[in-house]
């Protein structure tokens, strides 16, 4: 069903463009319209089937999992490189895109199945601090690359404590609906 919503996608929009290729000044309306009422309708059955398998069961699971495994990782990780203290300069960027970008995209790839599974204030919640500590992550790594280490160490503890909060969050959520 989604391939055909992308059929009819394409359909409608090559048809609207042959119709008005056709003729510069006297383009057919009738056909105009029925392609770009295709593709509306293409787009329709595309979005329907999109949010009819972002709520199946099997999608929110696997979500939920990934939500929890990625968080966790996240903030193991910080653990480790905050810990370590003598992380500086290109290592800790190293360890920064080694480490902490694959959780932090599978984290952001899951995160509209919070949406239906925990609401939309639980996730809007979760998501602020979430957003907040990727944005202490990549100032980390610019100031660790343009060499303001104490910068980049103060940083790296925000950014742990709003993965954290982060964290709690989700298993508080999780905690209500089991």
């Amino acid at each position: 069903m989604k391939n055909l919503g992308y059929f009819l996608v394409a359909a409608g929009f090559l048809g609207g463009a042959y119709a008005t290729s056709l003729d510069v000044e006297n383009v057919n309306w009738t056909f105009f319209g029925s392609m770009a009422l295709a593709a509306v309708i293409g787009l329709f059955i595309y979005k329907r089937q999109v949010h009819a398998l972002a709520r199946s069961e099997s999608v929110l699971e696997s979500n939920r999992n990934e939500l929890r495994e990625s968080i966790a990782n996240i903030v193991k990780d910080l653990g480790e490189l905050n810990g370590d203290g003598l992380t500086r300069g290109a290592v800790l960027r190293d360890r920064i895109d080694l480490k902490l970008r694959e959780d932090l995209r599978r984290f952001a790839d899951a995160r509209e199945s919070m949406v239906h599974l925990f609401g939309l204030q639980t996730y809007a919640d979760i998501m602020s601090h979430f957003a907040a500590g990727e944005r202490y992550i990549n100032r980390v790594w610019s100031a660790s690359a343009d060499g303001y280490d104490e910068e980049a160490e103060t940083y790296l503890k925000r950014a742990a404590g709003q993965f954290d909060e982060a964290k709690q969050q989700l298993l508080q959520a999780a905690a209500k609906i089991s």
